[in-house]
């Protein structure tokens, strides 16, 4: 697979539950806003919280933009202000069913792929070099074996591990789109520092 080295796809989710508003995609379009400064071709993408539809999208983005990275953005249900870095996603163990009343075949990502896979990004040296203003960040190695998981394990899989995934607080009257977009644009600009680096 050729890399566009300048090329970085985001994508949030669409509504989810009682969370008419996702923070995730809120915080993705906010991201677009803001950018990523000028030597970065960013594309962001909405995806629903159905298991197939995600993957079929989330495989298309890696088969056409090619992208260096493709960095993943899920609401956790918590009243902190915390962003969570998940290090790696696990391939089985699915069975919580979608927006769409589906679950996966066996409860399983990928039937003959590895029981987890890590991200090629280091995000616990991620965690450790970020500041965010007005936020925590916690690094994890469970993305919570739902959508979020499911789509970081596939990313992580037809991606070669070049993907991350970072759990956003729901939007309140202090964790604002604008905060989660100033958030997001300081994590993954350390994430592309690390890139360029050659320490994934």
């Amino acid at each position: 697979m050729d890399i566009n080295s300048d090329t970085v796809v985001v994508t949030g989710f669409g509504p989810f539950r009682q969370h008419l508003v996702n923070s995730s995609w809120e915080a993705a379009k906010e991201l677009a806003r803001i950018g990523l400064g000028s030597d970065v071709d960013l594309h962001i993408m909405e995806l629903p919280v159905a298991y197939k539809k995600a993957r079929e999208i989330v495989c298309q983005a890696w088969a056409t933009l090619q992208p260096q990275v493709m960095i993943h953005i899920g609401l956790v249900s918590t009243s902190k202000a915390i962003i969570i870095l998940e290090q790696c996603g696990k391939n089985k163990g699915y069975k919580e069913k979608d927006a769409c009343g589906f679950c996966p075949e066996k409860g399983c990502c990928v039937l003959e792929g590895p029981e987890r896979i890590d991200s090629t990004i280091n995000l616990k040296c991620v965690w450790k070099n970020v500041q965010v203003e007005g936020m925590d960040v916690i690094f994890s190695r469970d993305a919570g074996r739902y959508v979020c998981d499911y789509i970081y394990y596939t990313s992580l899989y037809y991606g070669n591990g070049r993907a991350a995934f970072i759990h956003v607080p729901p939007l309140s009257q202090w964790v604002t789109a604008e905060l989660l977009g100033r958030a997001l644009q300081t994590v993954i600009l350390e994430i592309l520092k690390q890139c360029k680096q050659g320490i994934m």
